[in-house]
């Protein structure tokens, strides 16, 4: 009777480094620029974003880490809920500043239609307005565009360890510096958002958008407003009459002049004019 044949050794598993980066794969982006759709270990990250030089930036730092996997990228938020759904993302890297759909209000139905995708916000603005919409949307963190790859890297992973109860709010060295000077006075977003080894991250509220908020957390007057108010004061504060931002925000014009009415009251501001003046001052007219 014949022996059987030896078994094959299996063959050597591939190097961490390798996975999840092959070029033959297909990206949100729609091109093999070494984005990984597939399943896999690691963290999964969707980067949006129209600043490509930043987005493949960011990818070949992802290279470097073989915990995070880079699976698509978008130049804007139009078919983010599309992509999440398809995707799965474990982390969002979102831009505030795109063409197309105001990101503020994308962050916030991702929130809600994708609870388990977390969103960092990576902008160039980093002033108080952007920083207070942004966690009012539910962001996990923010980052500035001028802080280090590492840093935003070490920040991917902080976020995806955070526990779902709420965890820590992340937030880059240039948001911190300027978060720094708030927290020192006693008032605004730093202390909200930087007052000890890390604040907790608002829960969700079907009442508030920012959800339960930290005992003793002192408030400021556009945390009395909605995330739809938080994005019609933005765009107001960048010069757009009411049928821009109707237009802009896919709603009636009528619909937005009730939105400003109740800005106004909780404002306590008394015309438009007052509004814009505030929005420019709270960051929100910045471009």
């Amino acid at each position: 009777m014949p022996k059987p044949a030896p078994k094959k050794p299996p063959a050597p598993p591939r190097p961490a480094s390798a996975r999840g980066f092959g070029r033959g794969s297909l990206g949100a982006s729609g091109d093999n620029s070494g984005e990984d759709g597939g399943a896999g270990g690691g963290i999964r990250v969707l980067c949006v974003d129209d600043h490509a030089v930043l987005v493949e930036g960011l990818k070949a730092q992802f290279t470097l880490d073989p915990s995070i996997r880079c699976i698509g990228s978008l130049p804007t938020a139009e078919r983010l809920l599309e992509e999440v759904a398809r995707l799965k993302p474990d982390v969002v890297l979102l831009d505030i500043e795109m063409p197309g759909p105001d990101a503020f209000e994308m962050a916030d139905r991702l929130r809600h239609m994708h609870p388990r995708t977390r969103v960092i916000i990576l902008s160039a603005h980093i002033r108080d307005g952007y920083i207070n919409a942004a966690f009012k949307c539910g962001a996990w963190g923010y980052f500035a565009k001028s802080d280090d790859l590492e840093a935003i890297v070490a920040g991917i992973r902080e976020v995806a360890r955070s526990s779902e109860g709420g965890g820590t709010v992340v937030l880059g060295p240039k948001i911190k510096e300027r978060c720094a000077p708030a927290n020192a006075a006693g008032s605004g977003v730093g202390d909200r958002f930087t007052m000890g080894k890390g604040t907790r991250r608002p829960t969700r509220s079907a009442k508030s958008p920012m959800g339960d908020r930290r005992p003793g957390a002192p408030t400021t007057r556009l945390d009395a407003l909605s995330v739809r108010e938080v994005e019609v004061l933005r765009l107001i504060g960048k010069g757009l009459s009411r049928t821009q931002i109707a237009a802009e925000l896919a709603r009636a014009v009528k619909t937005i002049d009730g939105h400003q009415d109740r800005i106004m009251e909780k404002l306590g501001v008394e015309s438009r004019a007052d509004l814009m003046r505030l929005a420019i001052r709270e960051g929100f007219a910045e471009a």
